[in-house]
């Protein structure tokens, strides 16, 4: 069992800056590929990027790619989300996953484990 807990949403610019962090505990956290997702309402929760165990590969959605960072830290069981210059398309309650897998998962059945959410809210 994993408890993932996501925390840093809020209210931002367009073109400003978040940082959302993921901090989780329970089982061995370097075992799981890590990714976050997020959702709009009455839309589907999308993948937005993903990291591997190792923290050595990384993958992003096509949507977030050049703006957006993650990153983990094994020893403090946290992962990162760095999102800049940020849209009002970005707007969404952003969800922290955790998959008990070492290939990089898009799709969102793959993940074992979910967060509460984190609300992030661009204005224009």
């Amino acid at each position: 069992q994993v408890q993932l807990v996501e925390s840093g949403g809020g209210l931002v610019q367009a073109g400003g800056s978040l940082r959302l962090s993921c901090a989780a505990s329970g089982r061995t956290f370097s075992s799981y590929t890590m990714g976050w997702f997020r959702q709009c309402p009455g839309k589907e929760r999308e993948f937005v990027a993903a990291i591997s165990r190792s923290g050595r590969t990384t993958y992003y959605a096509d949507s977030v790619k050049g703006r957006f960072t993650i990153s983990r830290d094994n020893a403090k069981n946290t992962v990162d989300l760095q999102m800049n210059n940020l849209k009002p398309e970005d707007t969404a309650v952003y969800y922290c996953a955790a998959d008990f897998d070492s290939v990089i998962a898009t799709r969102q059945y793959r993940y074992d484990y979910w967060g509460q959410g984190t609300q992030v809210t661009v204005s224009s």
